[in-house]
């Protein structure tokens, strides 16, 4: 009898994660069941993934995308509730740190249901941080944990969690890295924007610590036109990014310069090939800092903490912190010989996820 797998996904790296899966599922023969809560609503953060990532139309889609942290998690959970009163899955499978992870998995506990984390067991160790939060919770009542890297091993077992219940399969996010990576190439963003391979930085910058205050978001806006004359910028803005800057009247200033390109959200297809091509990143992204990785692009990472240090130790990345004038002398000295090596990010990681659920008769 096919096992029946509700999968949840909100925002981008949902869909990047989830869409292997699915897609490994479906050659198993696995009955998947795809419930979009809308968490990101805008069209190239959604549907345009959809279609690129060859992901079916959802079965559900909650439309739950304003409202505070508090607000958002509250109405899913009400939405996802009545999805499960049509529908009894063997499995619930949540993705990521999103707050559709979070409420998805606390409605399945609460009525019975097993429940599966894909990228179980990373830690910022900052619980300012609501994604860090939501994992904690997560990982505290998921039955099966699924981990990118064995330092999530470790975070898991020091939280007390159930090592039996715990696979180190690596980062499906890779899966579909590999699998696309030659229509990367097919792109041709390169040629609408001007851009030459290696011939330009690709900036994406989004988390409230760096663009919800003015002053914060006015330093680090004149931060990036100092490093865009070392190099040619592109920063595909985030719209929480945009409506700030709007709001505090700064737009404007920063729209029109040659050096310091804006550009509006890409699909997932054009967006990839802009990373692939890069000379540097500089990024807020968690998704970014494995992307790069992948890439062997030499990451920046403007924050005081990541939950995937493995990108430092073994990857292209580097934490830069929050002074945003110090970012301009990493790009200065930034190495451009890196040479990554994660175990088991190797592009199979749906196969063992999928050979693990499938030899399970009973999720303990």
């Amino acid at each position: 009898m096919k096992k029946v797998v509700l999968h949840v996904v909100g925002a981008r790296p949902n869909f990047i994660k989830a869409s292997p899966l699915i897609k490994q599922m479906e050659n198993n023969e696995f009955q998947n069941i795809l419930v979009h809560t809308g968490q990101h609503f805008d069209y190239n953060m959604s549907q345009q993934f959809f279609n690129e990532l060859e992901i079916p139309k959802p079965d559900y889609n909650l439309g739950i995308n304003r409202g505070s942290h508090t607000e958002q998690t509250a109405k899913i959970m009400i939405a996802f509730e009545k999805v499960l009163k049509n529908i009894n899955p063997d499995l619930v499978v949540v993705y990521g740190d999103v707050n559709s992870c979070l409420a998805a998995a606390l409605v399945a506990k609460k009525t019975h249901l097993k429940v599966a984390h894909i990228e179980a067991g990373l830690r910022s160790f900052d619980r300012s941080m609501p994604e860090e939060i939501n994992r904690i919770i997560t990982d505290s009542i998921s039955d099966l944990h699924f981990v990118t890297c064995k330092d999530a091993l470790v975070n898991l077992e020091n939280e007390g969690v159930n090592m039996d219940n715990c696979y180190f399969v690596g980062n499906t996010m890779i899966d579909s890295l590999v699998e696309f990576n030659e229509k990367f190439d097919t792109s041709s963003v390169l040629k609408k924007f001007n851009l030459t391979k290696k011939g330009y930085a690709l900036i994406t910058l989004h988390r409230p610590s760096n663009v919800d205050d003015k002053n914060e978001l006015l330093k680090l806006m004149d931060a990036l036109v100092e490093i865009s004359e070392l190099i040619k910028c592109i920063f595909v803005i985030h719209p929480r990014t945009k409506s700030n800057l709007c709001r505090f009247g700064l737009y404007e200033k920063y729209d029109k310069l040659d050096s310091l390109r804006i550009i509006e959200p890409l699909g997932y297809i054009d967006f990839l090939s802009l990373q692939k091509n890069s000379k540097l990143v500089i990024t807020d992204s968690g998704g970014v800092q494995e992307e790069t990785t992948f890439f062997k692009i030499p990451c920046l990472t403007v924050r005081e903490n990541t939950e995937r240090p493995i990108t430092i130790k073994n990857g292209t990345n580097t934490l830069v912190g929050s002074n945003y004038e110090d970012i301009y002398q990493y790009v200065r000295k930034i190495n451009y010989s890196v040479n990554p090596d994660i175990e088991l990010w190797d592009g199979k990681s749906s196969e063992r996820i999928v050979d693990i659920i499938d030899a399970l008769e009973k999720i303990n």
